[in-house]
């Protein structure tokens, strides 16, 4: 299945607009790397990602077996490394509810560790980068 494609647009600077569907989502750098501190960085997006998938499967583990979810909160750190620049390790923590039965806690982490977005990461896709002109700047072919 091919899902609804995602536009990335350059406002100013370091910024661009990022369109997934009817959303808008403002990517920047922060002041200290040269940007404005509009937004976050591809790379906090990319982590977020991951953390807001890791809550997302926890949350529907906790529904489909009737326990509460309020209270459920994930927290993710991340750290850089070089040559190739990357993210190196992500730490997530989930906070659980309280009333999560013990025996049920490894087959929610289980769960959770098995969200879309860390499968991917496990098993990474192909990804293909191409490039095109937008027509207003390609060079005018033997005109005077």
């Amino acid at each position: 299945m091919k899902e609804a494609p995602i536009f990335v647009e350059h406002v100013a600077e370091d910024r661009f607009h990022i369109r997934v569907r009817d959303h808008t989502v403002l990517i920047d750098q922060p002041f200290e790397a040269g940007g404005d501190n509009q937004g976050p960085t591809p790379s906090e997006l990319f982590v977020a990602s991951l953390a807001g998938c890791v809550g997302f499967f926890a949350e529907r583990f906790l529904r489909r077996h009737g326990l509460p979810v309020r209270g459920l909160s994930i927290e993710a750190d991340f750290r850089f490394a070089t040559k190739p620049s990357r993210i190196d390790a992500i730490d997530i923590r989930m906070t659980l509810p309280a009333a999560i039965p013990a025996e049920l806690r490894q087959r929610l982490l289980r769960v959770a560790e098995r969200c879309t977005v860390h499968n991917s990461i496990l098993s990474p896709p192909t990804i293909r980068i191409t490039e095109t002109e937008t027509e207003h700047l390609r060079p005018v072919m033997g005109g005077d």
